[in-house]
């Protein structure tokens, strides 16, 4: 498998939530909680987002971060005693081969486990879309916006792996 590349013309598609948008003022611990009560499996992509959901007390099974908000460096969210740490990189508008593959691993893993990507994280929804257990919810930011949940079943796996299928394979 090798490395895919965002072709210019899905920059669009993908500004599209996938899941439900949770506007940036409703983002509450009763709103989140929503989506996380019967979820078999909580993942977090990006920053904030995985900040957002440790402040409410949800500790996410697979946390994806890169330690930047807004192309800005940031501290680390702080991490739970039990939370194990791993490592890949990732280029802008890429999805490198090596990220997918971790982030298959942690989904056999024990949880909590957080993807740190040396690079850029925001694609990273797309395969672990693809790859989640049936019934997860994964939670990303959209900018300027808000928040996404996104409950993990069979159409939202076909159609983000419709988005990596059509994304460029790199050399």
């Amino acid at each position: 498998m090798k490395d895919r590349r965002l072709p210019y013309s899905l920059r669009d598609r993908l500004k599209i939530p996938l899941g439900v948008l949770i506007a940036d003022n409703d983002v509450t611990h009763d709103a989140v909680q929503a989506h996380t009560i019967s979820a078999s499996y909580v993942i977090t992509v990006g920053d904030r987002t995985t900040e957002r959901l440790v402040q409410f007390g949800i500790t996410p099974d697979l946390q994806i971060v890169d330690n930047l908000e807004r192309r800005s460096s940031r501290d680390p969210v702080t991490l739970t005693p039990d939370t194990q740490e791993v490592r890949c990189t990732n280029r802008p508008a890429e999805i490198s081969h090596s990220c997918i593959s971790k982030i298959m691993d942690a989904f056999g893993a024990k949880s909590p486990v957080r993807l740190v990507v040396a690079g850029e994280e925001d694609l990273l929804v797309i395969p672990a879309c693809v790859y989640a257990p049936e019934n997860a919810v994964l939670f990303y930011g959209q900018p300027n916006e808000g928040m996404v949940a996104v409950r993990i079943d069979d159409e939202i796996r076909h159609k983000t792996q419709r988005l990596l299928d059509i994304m460029n394979v790199g050399e």
